[in-house]
């Protein structure tokens, strides 16, 4: 009977040898789970999918380095969440706020996420994020944008989680301050 690797085991493999075995045990292991929850912040299956293959591929290639200081499935999120953001960022996301900017000039009546998005494109919003200071951004952008948790957050930014939480708080209110 085979012995289940750790999840450490599998990335010291892939790390140190190239295991192809332990990668494909770590893939199936963790590609469902990470595919379903960036699902939940991203609707595009075709992002999502690439976001996965492009997470994993940095695995295999040794650009990601695991540290053993943290779980498997949280260093594996905050790969596929900074490469979702980058996703995002692209040209397909431009071209995608552009085709909703153009339903919203041929409707009526625009939705909800319409009138945010041609806010962050042409109104205050966007400039008021623009003023914020770097730190505060990067609390916004990974909570907001990112989803994640106050505790991964302070992982992925290198700061306590009481420091995400008092910047957030301050980003907030310089938000509110600046579209009042």
């Amino acid at each position: 009977m085979s012995e289940t690797r750790s999840d450490g085991e599998l990335l010291r493999a892939v790390a140190a040898d190239g295991d192809r075995r332990a990668f494909e045990e770590l893939y199936r292991r963790y590609a469902p789970w990470l595919t379903a929850r960036m699902r939940g912040r991203c609707a595009d299956a075709g992002i999502v999918d690439d976001v996965v293959q492009e997470t994993f591929l940095a695995v295999w290639r040794g650009s990601a380095r695991y540290r053993e200081d943290g779980d498997a499935a949280g260093w594996l999120w905050r790969i596929a969440s900074r490469r979702l953001v980058d996703a995002l960022r692209g040209a397909g996301a431009r071209g995608r706020l552009r085709q909703t900017l153009a339903r919203l000039r041929h409707r009526d009546e625009a939705s909800a996420e319409d009138r945010v998005l041609a806010g962050v494109e042409h109104g205050d919003l966007a400039g008021a994020l623009v003023r914020l200071s770097p730190e505060l951004r990067a609390v916004l952008q990974a909570t907001v944008v990112d989803g994640l948790t106050t505790r991964e957050a302070a992982v992925l930014l290198g700061i306590p989680p009481g420091t995400v939480k008092t910047r957030a708080m301050r980003a907030r209110r310089q938000l509110r301050e600046a579209l009042a």
